[in-house]
């Protein structure tokens, strides 16, 4: 962590590596006597307290956006304190093996004649927009707003691979969604968080484009940076309008999400409440079958008693009454469960 690289540059060319912050500052102020368009380009990453305080006692920067600087966690956003120009940005890049996106932050100090990157996350790969720039030595010429617009371009153009990786995830989420997946409702919050997330970093960008055009002419900006600049803004126009149409499937996504799992509910509930129905119809079949079996049973179970007095034990016809009872009984609860329909 700290120092990841710094170099001062001279009419396009890098002509200093300096190995430590002391040595940046006095070989730009070297450079100062030597060439009339000199340049600092010092790259931070994760900087402690130390290392931020140094830079802003070289540069004059406020100690509002030092503060910033070291507490991070910013929204992005475009302030100028006096010659110095103060720019957090919100990265974000794909992570494949996890299917998620992941944030970061970057900062970016420029004045007159220097540029203070402080990243604050993997992304973006700013060695590969230093390389860029210094193989495009016309370009390097204009100066610090030359690479924060090069910087601007490597954020906007790492958020292509996010948008790729959010689309891919939608359409498995429209996959899943009539699939009765039980995870498909989580996976869609999930997305939406990612989605607001990719939002809230790109929407200001817009702010930050036209606040950079704006002060073009006043701050000496050259017409081709803001050719340049143009062009981001209208990629940043692209992706903020599909970041805008995710949010919009997956709000659509999360309303038939919720119908079809109320549809399986109601299925369910059907389905429940059918099953109950037959069973109350078998319920009642064998009660009724119950109660018919129980009215023999009863004369029988009270003529079985070892009594020795008991009505109708000498009656001639005790037994044909008898078997005629219980046949007159089970016949009469036959017609009755019959006609209430139980049988």
């Amino acid at each position: 962590m700290g120092i990841v690289d710094n170099a001062v540059y001279a009419d396009g060319v890098r002509v200093a590596e300096p190995a430590s912050l002391a040595s940046t500052f006095e070989a730009l102020r070297a450079e100062r006597g030597r060439s009339t368009d000199p340049m600092a380009w010092i790259g931070l990453y994760r900087p402690d307290q130390e290392q931020v305080q140094a830079v802003a006692d070289e540069f004059d920067v406020h100690p509002l956006a030092v503060e910033d600087t070291i507490k991070a966690h910013q929204r992005p956003k475009l302030e100028r304190y006096g010659d110095v120009l103060f720019t957090v940005l919100r990265t974000a890049r794909y992570i494949d093996s996890d299917e998620r996106v992941e944030f970061g932050e970057l900062h970016v100090f420029t004045g007159r004649d220097f540029v203070v990157t402080v990243r604050h996350a993997e992304s973006p790969d700013l060695a590969r927009v230093r390389a860029r720039m210094e193989g495009n030595r016309d370009l390097l010429r204009h100066g610090p707003h030359a690479v924060l617009y090069a910087i601007l371009d490597e954020v906007v153009d790492e958020y292509a691979p996010v948008v790729a990786g959010l689309e891919n995830d939608i359409d498995e989420i429209e996959d899943e969604l009539f699939g009765g997946s039980p995870d498909v409702s989580r996976r869609i919050y999930q997305l939406i968080r990612e989605v607001m997330e990719f939002q809230r970093a790109t929407h200001p960008l817009l702010d930050i484009l036209e606040a950079l055009d704006a002060g073009a002419v006043k701050y000496g900006m050259e017409e081709e940076l803001r050719r340049n600049l143009r062009d981001v803004k209208d990629h940043v126009v692209r992706v903020v309008d599909r970041a805008d149409a995710f949010r919009a499937v997956l709000q659509n996504s999360l309303t038939v999400n919720a119908t079809v799992v109320g549809e399986r509910q109601n299925e369910e509930m059907r389905a429940m409440t059918e099953a109950s129905l037959v069973q109350n119809e078998e319920v009642k079949r064998i009660s009724g079958w119950a109660a018919i079996l129980f009215a023999p049973t009863l004369v029988g179970t009270i003529y079985g008693m070892n009594f020795e007095h008991m009505p109708e034990l000498t009656w001639l016809y005790g037994y044909p009454a008898a078997l005629g009872l219980m046949v007159l009984g089970s016949v009469v609860l036959y017609r009755v469960f019959k006609r209430k329909q139980w049988l």
